[in-house]
């Protein structure tokens, strides 16, 4: 018989033989494959999934005009468009955007937002909306509005424009929703930019006359009759708005104009979020500005790091503890096999093979155990992931391997102790006490 079939014939009877032993050892690696593969899987898929998720909260991006010019007259169409598509460059983007004017109800100012009733829908999924969003002749307002007006849906409200309030319109609304995600300071100066030029140019060329008098009797209760759709309640800002479509806005105020501020949801955070932000404000083509809503990004990054160290911790301990199981299994099997060792010495096998067989022996029950504890981990990771976020994960092949690599390398790192033990073993004193 040859030394390389003898080795695979001790190899076999030594697996086989002492089956109680080497399922125990399989076991201990199997436990520790499945629990490193399942949060391994996990913690690569937290980060998109969460991200995902923090999306339906709203924009993580928000644009506004650069220049004053642009304040005044807005972002344009086509100005939307390229900026969409430098966003959306390699990532999936939902937006919306914003025209802001100031009205009055009863006398009393009120900011009014026109919008695309479907993309801003579509962005902000957590809004609670009691009855419908505003369509053509009716209009969503927020709670706030709502309890200090005392209406309700059904109601109907006259709101008036009057072109010498549109001064502080955009300005002021943009700088509610810049507070009220907590975005820049670049937000609130320049809606204080917007407030200043356009104060200018109500004082010069908006004002109504009547026989060559300045209308401001504030006490004019004139406009147009809307229907409230619906009451929005967010808990923020919002709630002090007024909602309409982009048409009806255009329509009472008398003309059209872009908007005041285009929101983004991008699945990007990070640095990758703000390389976003640098292209849009390098780009002097677009003429806009561009920065991070700081709430919603900086909360992202502080959930994500969290559970990505509570997973590291909880895959380190486990690592340790599949150590400590594999090398006490082992340590067992050695000392169970201590007289055959000393016998096999005794008869001329060298230390290194001895070494070898065991190394072997500890590296197949770490293959054996890390095979089925990643298929295990894979079917925990899908349930959790499912579970949790509602959205399964496909198999990682790559991390698929490296569990396996890893579950033979544990298995065969926590035998290097036992084994060391194993071939210092004296011969004669083996046989002695035999």
């Amino acid at each position: 018989m040859t030394n390389r079939k003898m080795f695979f014939t001790m190899l076999w009877g030594a697996v086989f033989r002492r089956r109680s032993r080497a399922m125990m050892a399989v076991i201990a690696s199997l436990v520790g494959a499945a629990t490193l593969f399942c949060l391994a899987s996990v913690c690569v898929a937290v980060p998109q999934q969460m991200n995902e998720e923090m999306r339906a909260y709203g924009a993580n991006l928000i644009v506004t005009p650069a220049s004053a010019t642009g304040k005044s007259q807005g972002i344009d169409t086509a100005t939307v468009r390229n900026v969409t598509a430098l966003v959306g460059a390699g990532h999936s983007v939902k937006s919306a955007a914003y025209r802001y004017e100031s009205v009055r109800i009863n006398s009393a100012p009120y900011t009014i937002a026109g919008v695309d009733v479907k993309a801003v829908r579509a962005l902000n999924r957590h809004w609670n909306v009691t009855g419908d969003w505003p369509g053509s002749g009716n209009v969503m307002v927020g709670r706030d509005v709502a309890d200090a007006l005392g209406v309700k849906v059904g109601s109907r409200v006259t709101i008036g424009y009057r072109a010498a309030d549109a001064s502080a319109s955009a300005s002021s609304s943009a700088s509610a929703k810049s507070d009220s995600d907590e975005s820049t300071e670049t937000a609130e100066s320049s809606a204080q930019g917007t407030q200043s030029t356009q104060t200018t140019q109500g004082e010069q060329t908006t004002q109504a006359t009547e026989n060559g008098r300045v209308l401001s009797d504030i006490m004019d209760n004139n406009g147009t009759e809307f229907r409230i759709a619906g009451i929005v309640d967010t808990g923020g800002n919002e709630d002090s708005i007024i909602y309409a479509t982009t048409a009806d806005v255009s329509k009472l105020a008398g003309h059209e104009r872009g908007a005041d501020v285009v929101e983004y949801s991008v699945n990007a955070m990070g640095d990758e979020l703000n390389a976003i932000v640098n292209r849009i404000n390098k780009n002097t083509n677009t003429a806009v500005k561009a920065q991070t809503v700081t709430k919603i990004t900086s909360s992202d990054t502080r959930i994500i790091a969290m559970l990505q160290t509570l997973f590291w911790i909880v895959s380190l301990v486990v690592l340790v503890l599949t150590l400590v199981g594999v090398g006490t299994t082992i340590s067992s099997i050695v000392s169970q096999r201590r007289n055959e060792i000393g016998l096999r010495k005794a008869l001329g096998a060298d230390s290194r093979a001895i070494g070898v067989e065991f190394y072997v022996e500890s590296g197949i029950y770490g293959l054996i155990g890390g095979l089925l504890g990643t298929a295990i981990g894979y079917v925990l990771a899908r349930v959790l992931c499912a579970t949790v976020f509602g959205r399964a994960i496909g198999f990682d092949w790559l991390l698929g391997a490296g569990s396996l690599l890893l579950s033979v390398a544990i298995a065969v790192i926590a035998s290097i102790p036992p084994v060391r033990r194993a071939t210092r073993i004296d011969p004669a004193i083996v046989l002695r006490e035999e």
